[in-house]
């Protein structure tokens, strides 16, 4: 029979080899030599699953390492098996298993591999004559693993400044960069990791699966991985890795002293005890080398407007609007500032009610974004996370008061933004529930409310916006964030007073307008005062149709600040589209990273590459630059927000100007940047609404001229977020209900400046609320 099973007794087959078969080491394999009468003897170290080719032919693939002659350069070599043979090897086949071959066919392989592999393989078949001998015990397979011939295989590891273009290798290096995994633009899941090891030399990887657990789990700067099968490719010079087929990792803790206990969701695995050497003096060389990650912060130490990684349990967690997603965490510790809670309603949101309730002042709000949604709603309730590159944005941006602060995990993961689910033998995750079953929960509580107490369930008999509506009759629903000594003045006396001056008033709201509230965003130039309406997209649509019809000069292209791709689209009417990625340090960025200019693209190929790179400026072509569009159009896309320029104050300067940024170390591409080297005045999204505030004493209407301090919303996001306009709604029904008498309506207080505008013609008195935010249990 073609497939074999021998028996070992003492070391030794039952039954001799054909006599007329003679052993072949791999070194002398040749493709083109007649190998008739000789075998191929070694230890079976991987194989794949059966599969079927295109033809219906079954195919069954294993590597075999030649275990005699394991210090060779070339000790291991691929075996194709075909038809009823592959079958019945994958039946039989397990790793560890001594595997002899005869009657092979030679194929050299079409690239050159790096990792003791033969630059040949075998092909097999039962139509070519070939045998095949597996010695091992009957009925092997369902032995346990450690029944089996006890050979382990020996990898060559290869150091970083010794690969080489177009190989397969196994390596080892210690973590300088990561970004935890996220969701790829396909469906794969994707993470990329940046190595070092003592030669100095550094590899970034793009590892892609489309099974979460098989990507390395990395937790920290400074952990060390271990990577098998992993492919080598030059781009721009430099090298890359990549996964490839049959790629394997294994994660140790960097930390010196650290058990050496290997992360990893594979069931079998080969880990020598020379390999444990290997883990310690890489943990000494990092030690003195890498610089690496702060330990993660705590709650009770987070301040305002900064990026910080974060360790804590998820007792929470709810959808609110597409493109973004709720967490509430908590690590034990109290924020010092008042945090945002996010609206949702209660049935959308996951978790122990009653533990949410007991947690409600130690939880914080976590609002995450884009690419980082579907892996968060995937999150279980009580796992413990670590969150990278949490942003503390504050309320109010000129107040050193500051009423409260929001969480936001942005998209993309650039600086390694992302979320990590760690396991519970994590030593940090160990450290944080022995904290947070010390906790003292009643310590936590405050006297909010009397009646909660006397209240049934863990929210009561009455619902939360009975509650709500109760404390905003009674206490105002803003808050006041300067000129404390300021007392009250009613409305009739402010309007009997001479302007300028500034007062403090408590009122309520009778009306405002405009009642759609998407029509309070304008668009103003602080230089020239002028305000405008945010222009429409067909305006955006007329203005890139128009440029389309100048095709890209060919002579702009590939410059030594960016690389350029040109395309012509299918259809009746032909387009040729340029793209220009800009470079740092002559090299292309990652693209959540990189800034690109586009001619010739229409509206929605436009938004698509905003929601892959990170900025995207519209162009066309001159005689010897680029320039920028009509600035009726905006001059950057940045996700989903457009920027426009003033066209009265604006001085637009050529693209060649954006080189002396792409020079710097860390180019940031910040809106305010880029418009100021194009010579761009930045246009600010406001909102600008018209209150109707009534006293006892009678009423006057004030303006709302905000950029996100009063609703405390981002005014340049409201057009393009659903989940902010209707934050910015329920605002407004809790400040002025719908159908609610006057005596019913809740309390404002405010600061009102009052100001004069003079024309040929009259002259008037305005006011406008200021420093005065909204109430963080309103929004």
């Amino acid at each position: 029979m073609p497939v074999q099973l021998l028996k070992l007794i003492k070391g030794q087959s039952e039954a001799p080899l054909p006599s007329h078969l003679q052993r072949e080491s791999l070194q002398h394999l040749q493709e083109g030599c007649d190998h008739t009468n000789k075998y191929i003897q070694g230890v079976v170290t991987l194989s794949y699953p059966l599969t079927k080719l295109g033809d219906g032919t079954d195919f069954f693939k294993i590597v075999l390492q030649d275990s005699e002659n394991l210090r060779s350069r070339i000790n291991s070599i691929n075996i194709l098996i075909y038809g009823k043979m592959a079958k019945d090897c994958a039946r039989i086949i397990c790793h560890g298993e001594i595997f002899i071959v005869a009657g092979f066919k030679v194929i050299k392989l079409p690239e050159v591999t790096e990792n003791g592999r033969h630059g040949c393989q075998l092909e097999v078949s039962e139509e070519a004559g070939s045998a095949i001998y597996v010695c091992g015990y009957p009925s092997c397979c369902f032995f346990p693993l450690m029944s089996k011939i006890s050979i382990a295989p020996k990898y060559v590891y290869t150091p970083l400044n010794h690969l080489k273009d177009g190989t397969i290798v196994n390596l080892y290096g210690v973590v300088k960069f990561f970004k935890p995994p996220y969701v790829s633009k396909g469906t794969d899941y994707c993470s990329v990791v940046t190595l070092v090891d003592p030669s100095e030399v550094k590899l970034t990887c793009t590892l892609f699966n489309g099974n979460l657990d098989s990507l390395p789990k990395i937790y920290k700067v400074g952990d060390i991985v271990r990577f098998h099968r992993i492919k080598i490719r030059k781009y721009n010079g430099q090298m890359q890795g990549v996964t490839s087929a049959g790629f394997a990792s294994l994660t140790f803790d960097g930390t010196v002293g650290a058990p050496v206990v290997p992360r990893t969701s594979s069931k079998v695995y080969t880990f020598m005890d020379e390999e444990q050497k290997t883990i310690e003096e890489l943990r000494l060389w990092a030690a003195s080398n890498i610089s690496t990650s702060e330990p993660a912060a705590k709650l009770s130490g987070v301040q305002p407007m900064v990026f910080f990684d974060l360790t804590c349990q998820l007792v929470g967690k709810a959808k609110v609007d597409g493109s973004a997603f709720l967490l509430k965490v908590w690590d034990g510790t109290k924020c010092p500032y008042p945090t945002w809670k996010v609206p949702v309603e209660e049935k959308y949101l996951e978790g122990e009610k009653i533990h949410l309730y007991h947690l409600r002042n130690l939880t914080v709000d976590i609002l995450v974004y884009d690419n980082h949604v579907q892996l968060a709603e995937s999150l279980t309730i009580g796992s413990f996370l670590r969150i990278y590159g949490i942003h503390t944005k504050q309320a109010s941006a000129d107040s050193e008061d500051v009423s409260h602060i929001q969480f936001h995990l942005h998209g993309g993961t650039c600086y390694g933004r992302g979320i990590g689910v760690l396991p519970e033998s994590n030593p940090d995750v160990q450290e944080l529930k022995e904290f947070l079953e010390s906790v003292d929960l009643s310590g936590s509580q405050n006297n909010e409310s009397v009646c909660s107490v006397e209240l049934d369930g863990p929210f009561g008999n009455i619902t939360d916006l009975e509650l709500h509506i109760q404390r905003c009759q009674q206490l105002s629903v803003t808050v006041l964030t300067d000129h404390q000594d300021l007392s009250n003045t009613d409305l009739k006396t402010i309007t009997n007073s001479t302007a300028p001056q500034q007062f403090r008033i408590r009122a309520k709201l009778r009306t405002y307008k405009p009642q759609k509230l998407h029509q309070s965003v304008k668009l103003y130039c602080s230089k020239c005062n002028s305000l405008q309406e945010v222009p429409n997209r067909d305006d955006f649509k007329f203005i890139l149709r128009g440029s389309a019809a100048t095709a890209p000069n060919p002579e702009l292209h590939n410059t030594l600040w960016y690389e350029s791709v040109v395309w012509t689209t299918r259809g009746q009417k032909p387009r040729e589209i340029a793209i220009h990625f800009v470079k740092h340090d002559e090299m292309l960025q990652y693209p959540e990273d990189t800034l690109l200019m586009i001619e010739g693209g229409t509206l929605k190929e436009i938004w698509k590459l905003t929601k892959r790179f990170k900025c995207v400026i519209p162009v066309r072509s001159t005689e010897d630059d680029l320039e920028l569009l009509d600035l009726s159009a905006p001059f950057l896309l940045q996700g989903n927000i457009k920027y426009y320029g003033c066209k009265q104050c604006s001085t637009p300067k050529p693209m060649r100007c954006l080189s002396s940024m792409a020079a710097e170390q860390q180019p940031s591409w910040e809106p305010a940047e880029i418009a100021q080297v194009l010579g761009i005045e930045l246009l600010q999204y406001v909102v600008i609404m018209k209150f109707t505030l009534v006293d006892e004493t009678g009423s006057l209407n004030a303006y709302i001229f905000d950029y996100e301090r009063f609703f405390q919303v981002p005014a340049s996001e409201v057009l393009t977020n659903k989940f902010l306009q209707e934050k910015m709604q329920m605002t407004m029904n809790t400040l002025c209900p719908p159908g609610r008498k006057l005596g019913d309506l809740p309390w404002l207080e405010c600061f009102i400046r009052s100001y004069n505008v003079r024309d040929s013609m009259k002259h008037r008195v305005y006011y406008q609320i200021f420093d005065t935010t909204i109430a963080e249990d309103v929004v």
